[in-house]
């Protein structure tokens, strides 16, 4: 039998482990949701902080800090023109020889070669040029001249393949056929392509027959492409990036050197194929280098390239561009950045947007990230959690017991249990009736007769209506989070505690509108004038009327007066200090709704004189109470006025 080896697994995430509990990314993002932001803005918080309980995780925050950091040593560790220094570093050398060797010669052929010498170009490019076809009489001048070429050739080749400058570390003839061939049948390949003949057992053949030349290892002709157009395009930037003077010096050994060794014409029509399949990239901008040490063409295009890829990451790191998500960050650009621990990290990242999509607590429509009722319920269920948290256990009754049923309170009789009772059995009457009937051998036997029930007060079922205030003073005095709060904590109590209640929630500025449960958490205050309290009483009178066998409450968080009432065209009137008018309408749906025997309970964010004598008013004429409680604690005071009314029921 063949043995197997278990261990831990190193190649990235486990790929067993558990699919990811987005509840508690829920909940992070519900913090900042219950306080007003946007699922979308909610979203890119969390993902900026990273994800909760897994402090080994990085966030988008730490990511983009070590993009940055990264970008800064890239800029520090050196300068573009390595390549002209060492190149006229060289000739000089050469030429220094060459007069070494000369001057102890008495001739006129050896004046006449110094001549020579004296009348090369200070340009680089025109010297290596002039001296291409000089007869070296100095052998170590021959050499250093020689080492010049070979420099130029690695470094122009090594700036386009990453990788050729080891290639023709000892170059020789063949070698550079070899090249020329390579170059011949890479562009071959691209034509091909471009007419639709190409295939990928060409690309298998192509790449055994010149794997060495590309390090990177493509698997097809795509990759390659992008290997070959992302160093062209850093080339191109490192000579924008230099200075006219030494862009034009560079430009012309490059020419020379692909003149020289017979590439001139395959480089620039491969330049032309990589430039049409991405023009994206960018081509011509340019970049600061500031270091101290002079980078050869290779390194300072492979710094070029890396310094691109940082950029393009710290544009999709940000997420602050329409439609944005992490499937936009490219995988293999963070792996070549940052490693294998930083794609750990982002997949994980994007684990938690898919996971909140799968699992059904997000949707995008018309490109907007949406919360979907299964998410607004888990919200409101936090929100209703942390308001019983905030309560004293003396206060909270029995209003946190989960098999309680939809019965009433415990009168301290009971009855004989009949088929379809959901009451609580009475344990201590049953046992006493099984006894009085008597048994056998000591023992007590129980029959369906002898099972009694508790008796509990009647309790009716209520249609509740929660009239919050949406006006742009909410959002001014700071109070509006905590009131939607509230609405949601008071949407998941009906739900949870008394599903036969019928519950409204209307939001009012200068109009009034229902709410739906699924638009609470993502709603937004209304950026206009006026408080139509009469407008959003007319519609409460209606639900109730709806529901006429139902125990009305009626429930009001505001911070200003009435200043907007509903006109007989169904447009609204707004007038600041109110209009006699405005509260006149107002009183009077509220001595409606007194009518109709709903106590409206108002909870007034605001010490204004105005609504203090207005919210008096109210109470008065209904017998409802009035509560001025701070913003923080507002979810507290409805819950447990909401809970006391049903009590009392």
């Amino acid at each position: 039998m063949s043995g197997y080896r278990y261990g831990e697994y190193h190649d990235g995430p486990d790929p067993l482990a558990p699919p990811y509990d987005v509840r508690a990314a829920l909940d992070e993002m519900g913090d900042a949701i219950l306080q007003g932001s946007t699922p979308l803005d909610s979203l890119r918080d969390l993902l900026r902080r990273g994800l909760p309980g897994a402090p080994d995780r990085r966030g988008l925050d730490e990511l983009l800090r070590e993009v940055r950091r990264r970008r800064r040593e890239l800029s520090e560790r050196g300068n573009l023109s390595g390549t002209l220094e060492r190149a006229r570093a060289l000739l000089d050398k050469a030429i220094g020889q060459e007069r070494a060797e000369l001057f102890p010669d008495p001739s006129d052929e050896a004046r006449l070669r110094e001549t020579e010498l004296d009348s090369v170009p200070s340009d680089t490019a025109s010297a290596v040029q002039r001296l291409g076809s000089y007869e070296w009489r100095s052998a170590a001048a021959r050499e250093t001249f020689e080492e010049l070429r070979d420099l130029l050739r690695r470094e122009v080749l090594d700036s386009r393949f990453r990788g050729m400058r080891e290639a023709l570390a000892n170059p020789d003839p063949e070698m550079m056929n070899r090249v020329r061939q390579m170059m011949s049948d890479l562009n071959d390949m691209l034509d091909r392509d471009a007419r639709g003949e190409h295939t990928q057992s060409d690309f298998d053949q192509f790449m055994e027959k010149y794997r060495d030349f590309f390090p990177e290892n493509p698997r097809n002709l795509d990759e390659l492409v992008d290997i070959l157009a992302r160093r062209a395009a850093a080339a191109q930037r490192m000579l924008a990036s230099m200075t006219p003077e030494q862009r034009a010096e560079l430009q012309a050994l490059i020419d020379q050197t692909l003149q020289d060794a017979g590439l001139a014409e395959q480089m620039a029509r491969l330049g032309q194929s990589l430039y049409a399949r991405r023009p994206d990239l960018n081509w011509d901008s340019s970049e600061r280098m500031d270091g101290e040490q002079g980078l050869g063409m290779g390194d300072a295009v492979t710094a070029l390239e890396e310094l691109a890829d940082l950029n393009d990451l710290e544009a999709a790191l940000q997420q602050d561009y329409p439609g944005a998500r992490l499937d936009d960050v490219d995988e293999a650009a963070i792996r070549r950045a940052l490693g294998r621990s930083a794609v750990d990290d982002l997949e994980a990242l994007k684990q938690i947007e898919r996971e909140l999509e799968r699992q059904g607590y997000l949707r995008r429509q018309r490109g907007k990230l949406e919360l979907t009722p299964k998410a607004v319920r888990r919200l409101g269920e936090t929100a209703l959690r942390r308001v019983f948290d905030s309560l004293d256990a003396g206060r909270r009754g029995d209003h946190d017991q989960r098999d309680a049923g939809a019965a009433g309170e415990l009168t301290g009789s009971s009855r004989p249990w009949r088929f379809g009772d959901e009451q609580p059995i009475d344990v201590v009457r049953t046992l006493v009736n099984g006894v009085r009937r008597g048994g056998t051998g000591g023992r007590v036997s129980l029959s369906v007769d002898d099972f009694e029930v508790a008796e509990t007060e009647r309790r009716t079922a209520a249609a509740v209506c929660l009239l919050v205030d949406l006006s742009y003073s909410m959002a001014l005095r700071q109070t509006w989070a905590p009131a939607k709060q509230t609405a949601l904590a008071l949407q998941a109590l009906v739900a949870s505690k008394f599903p036969g209640d019928a519950v409204q929630i209307i939001g009012f500025s200068n109009y009034a509108r229902v709410l739906q449960p699924e638009e609470l958490a993502s709603l937004e205050w209304d950026m206009v004038q006026g408080t139509n309290l009469h407008h959003a009483l007319l519609i409460a009178g209606r639900h109730l009327d709806r529901h006429p066998d139902f125990e009305p409450v009626v429930i009001v968080v505001t911070d200003g007066e009435p200043t907007a009432h509903l006109t007989r065209n169904g447009r609204y009137w707004f007038e600041w200090p109110p209009s006699r008018e405005t509260l006149e309408l107002t009183l009077s749906e509220v001595d409606k709704m007194t009518r109709r025997r709903a106590t409206i309970n108002v909870f007034m964010l605001a010490t204004d004189e105005r609504l203090k004598e207005f919210v008096d008013e109210v109470a008065r004429r209904n017998g409802g109470r009035v509560f001025s409680p701070s913003a923080d604690r507002l979810g507290e005071y409805v819950v447990s006025d909401f809970l006391r009314s049903r009590r009392a029921r």
